[in-house]
């Protein structure tokens, strides 16, 4: 049997809370002892800025609209594959958001306790 810090009640020893005053039974055992909160990870933050300068220096690259759609690839923004290719949004768009929710996930998935 577990006892209440606050109320002095016997509670079983899986009780979280207390039955007579509601408080949390772990707040109360070590109230001198306060709890760290959890923080993202930012070495993982900041990878991800990393990532999302370089996928808008290397963008992807199509054909210009009067040529039948085509993806060219990854080159650097100031050396596109042929003279007319243009940046395709939409790709670009969906790399960014891709690469911007998976460096959040992570982040969160390996935070410091």
């Amino acid at each position: 049997m577990r006892t209440c810090p606050a109320c002095q009640r016997q509670l079983p020893e899986i009780s979280r809370f207390c039955t007579g005053c509601g408080r949390r039974l772990d707040q109360i055992a070590s109230p001198a002892q306060p709890s760290a909160p959890e923080q993202l990870n930012l070495t993982v933050l900041y990878g991800m800025v990393a990532v999302l300068l370089l996928a808008l220096v290397f963008p992807p690259w199509e054909t210009p609209p009067t040529q039948p759609p085509e993806f060219l690839g990854m080159h650097f923004i100031l050396a596109p594959p042929t003279p007319d290719a243009i940046v395709s949004r939409m790709l670009l768009t969906i790399e960014l958001v891709t690469l911007a929710i998976a460096g959040l996930y992570g982040a969160f998935l390996l935070r410091r306790k």
